[in-house]
């Protein structure tokens, strides 16, 4: 293939395109400036690599290019295709990005991944067609053939590295338009011979045209850079043009461009595989089903005392809503909720509450609760045919609940936080879905719209849960 990379010659009078750029950035972590009045452009057909002391705010600018933090002042903005778009800025704006490749210094990925799923889903998010041929074939000259169908999690450190640095330059690779790939120290745990491969291929990725930013302190990743950029601690940069001789390797062809659920189906192939959050929400919920119906036996039959009875028949479902989501954990682990924000742009906290909902679980534990806690005297047509609604807001309720601690756990501090205090908010639609109920065992369905009528209860706490939603995924990440 021609080379696609247009450089600012003597002569020249067309300059390369910039991909990727910051304006005036200013991020704070804490109390600490890190970033302050940077000015930082990448364009298409160069390598270039990131340099300064520990602690300078490389992996910072990294990853604020890649729109993870928010910023006191400024813009970074990516221009795909000519058309500019805001990554992110100082007013809290986020745009939907896709196509790019990312590093992160930690390995950003879930060990319950195979190697094959997860180079194949970096293709996917990234808007990639698969090319299960293609990707094989990379993935035996990484030396990870043998590998391709373990877990992550069986790897060791530089295995799991060179997965981690496959996911974001294959994805590039095979975009036949010029895109960015932002790489934080990824030669570090390699060995020679992969070296050797992501030298080639960031020769090889810059002859196609695309961009690539490499925070190191590694002397032959420098060598593959066209220009370097030194941070200070004083977030002064200083540029330096370089020439580099070494060769490109030979790269897969691009392929068409691709959308698929990319997070939907990740989520769902872990639960399949290790299904901690059903075993999660379903262990309480037997618990709380044990002791509302040792609650019924004693105070509620006796009493015929149907709000205490709804609320009992109602817990167990409630409670699969309210725990943690397993999905929480999954992006926690080595920083893979980071690389999922960053592949995902703007909706990530939208997406990953709604990947936290409790499908499964709330309509069979609600009949089963009803049977075994309510009295023959209590049995009501209307209840065994509209149960199925209180099932749906719970559903809901769910991913309100998950929102509520994806905000939690978004946190500078999270752990500082009593997250189970902000799900005490989700206790008025349960409320009014417990009146709703007694409504129903005690007078039957009713169809009014009137305040104390059960259509009208549980359409209140329907617009409760979905306002809880809403203000939990519109407040800023950071």
């Amino acid at each position: 293939m021609e080379p696609l990379k247009r450089r600012l010659l003597v002569g020249d009078i067309v300059s390369a395109r910039t991909l990727l750029s910051a304006r005036g950035l200013v991020v704070n972590r804490g109390a600490r400036k890190v970033l302050r009045d940077v000015d930082f452009s990448l364009s298409e057909g160069e390598v270039v690599g990131l340099l300064g002391v520990n602690g300078s705010g490389k992996s910072t600018l990294l990853e604020s290019l890649a729109g993870l933090h928010p910023m006191t002042a400024g813009s970074i903005q990516r221009n795909d295709r000519g058309v500019e778009t805001t990554v992110r800025d100082s007013e809290g704006q986020r745009g939907d990005i896709s196509g790019f490749g990312l590093c992160l210094q930690t390995e950003g990925m879930s060990g319950d991944e195979t190697v094959f799923e997860r180079i194949r889903g970096a293709c996917r998010v990234a808007g990639r067609a698969d090319n299960s041929e293609a990707l094989n074939e990379i993935i035996s000259e990484w030396g990870l053939g043998h590998r391709a169908d373990d877990r992550i999690c069986k790897l060791s450190g530089g295995l799991r590295r060179r997965v981690a640095v496959l996911s974001a330059l294959v994805p590039v690779a095979m975009n036949s338009e010029p895109s960015v790939v932002l790489l934080d120290e990824p030669s570090e745990g390699l060995d020679q011979s992969s070296r050797e491969q992501l030298l080639g291929w960031l020769r090889a990725l810059a002859m196609r045209g695309h961009g690539v930013l490499v925070a190191t302190h590694d002397p032959e990743v420098i060598t593959a850079c066209d220009r370097t950029v030194t941070i200070s601690e004083t977030s002064e940069l200083t540029s330096k043009v370089q020439e580099s001789n070494l060769e490109h390797t030979n790269l897969p062809d691009p392929s068409v461009s691709e959308h698929h659920g990319e997070l939907v189906a990740w989520t769902w192939r872990l639960e399949r595989r290790n299904p901690i959050d059903t075993i999660g929400r379903g262990v309480p919920a037997l618990v709380a089903l044990l002791l509302a119906y040792t609650l019924s036996t004693d105070i509620a039959r006796s009493t015929e005392n149907y709000d205490l009875l709804a609320a009992l028949i109602l817990t167990p479902a409630f409670i699969t809503a309210i725990v943690s989501p397993a999905i929480i954990k999954r992006l926690a682990e080595e920083r893979a909720g980071d690389w999922w924000r960053a592949m995902t742009g703007a909706s990530s906290r939208g997406w990953f509450s709604i990947m936290g909902i409790s499908l499964i679980l709330p309509l069979p534990i609600i009949y089963v609760s009803w049977f075994v806690i309510a009295d023959d005297s209590a049995m009501n047509s209307d209840v065994m045919l509209w149960l199925w609604l209180f099932a749906f807001v719970i559903i809901d309720l769910s991913v309100a609940a998950s929102a509520l601690h994806l905000m939690v756990s978004d946190l500078t501090r999270a752990g500082a936080v009593a997250g189970i205090l902000l799900q005490l908010v989700l206790i008025w639609p349960f409320l009014q879905m417990t009146s709703a109920l007694t409504s129903i065992m005690s007078n039957g369905m009713s169809f009014e719209l009137a305040l104390g009528e059960p259509i009208a209860d549980i359409a209140i706490a329907w617009l409760t849960v979905v306002l809880l939603w809403a203000m939990a995924v519109i407040i800023p990440e950071d």
